[in-house]
């Protein structure tokens, strides 16, 4: 599984007056390798509502759906794999509660990523890669020598885990990093500019995913961080 990590976030598509789900459809014509929905701030009902009409469409594209945070919210709304940060519910914890999903984990250190290989999850990302915008209280930037430390890492653990770059990650930033992690998470730069034709919006997302996808996966390398996830 390589090339594109897309995520849907709300609060962007919101702002934008997008369609969650024309956008991620767009996206999914595309062929990426996963499918996020973002859902920071939302009520868990409405976190819920969007995972419910993804999780059949990201099914018929072949595309695992990813929720945020919560076991609940995950199961309920039949994603394939919860995603966690530091500071969310430990991976024991959610397989106890819900063995079926599969597990992400967001790494910002070699410490972190080291203990998060340990539990063996379904994908280990690792960042901010560059400045990012879509947090508000960022971690360092690790920088490409960052993600390729990373990388090597993970080779020499043994663990068919795949690294996925998060942070910043642009279509003119992908030659940078796709040596060295099997996927990257993109919000940002699927949106379309704000000039963009009304009546192509979509078309746009979809041309975009698909460079993205082809420029994350032409001549990335399958040693150090590669897997099934």
């Amino acid at each position: 599984m390589r090339g594109l990590y897309v995520i849907v976030d709300l609060a962007s598509l919101t702002l934008r007056g997008l369609d969650v789900l024309r956008f991620a459809q767009a996206t999914l014509d595309a062929g990426p390798a996963m499918l996020q929905l973002r859902a920071k701030g939302v009520a868990d009902a409405e976190a819920i509502f969007w995972l419910e009409r993804l999780a059949p469409v990201c099914r018929s594209a072949g595309v695992p759906l990813v929720a945020n945070d919560l076991i609940d919210v995950a199961v309920r709304g039949h994603a394939d794999i919860l995603h966690v940060g530091q500071s969310d519910v430990l991976p024991g914890r959610i397989r106890d509660e819900a063995p079926a999903l599969r597990i992400g984990i967001s790494t910002h250190s070699l410490g972190q990523l080291v203990r998060a290989l340990a539990e063996r999850p379904a994908y280990v990302a690792y960042g901010p890669v560059f400045n990012t915008t879509s947090k508000h209280d960022p971690d360092p930037v690790v920088g490409p020598a960052g993600l390729e430390a990373a990388a090597h890492l993970v080779a020499r653990s043994g663990a068919a885990v795949p690294l996925v770059a998060i942070g910043g990650v642009t279509l003119e930033r992908a030659p940078m990093i796709r040596e060295f992690a099997s996927m990257a998470a993109v919000i940002g730069d699927l949106l379309p500019p704000r000039d963009t034709d009304s009546a192509q919006v979509y078309n746009w997302v979809t041309a975009r995913a698909n460079a993205l996808q082809a420029a994350l996966s032409v001549g990335a390398s399958r040693s150090p961080a590669e897997g099934d996830a």
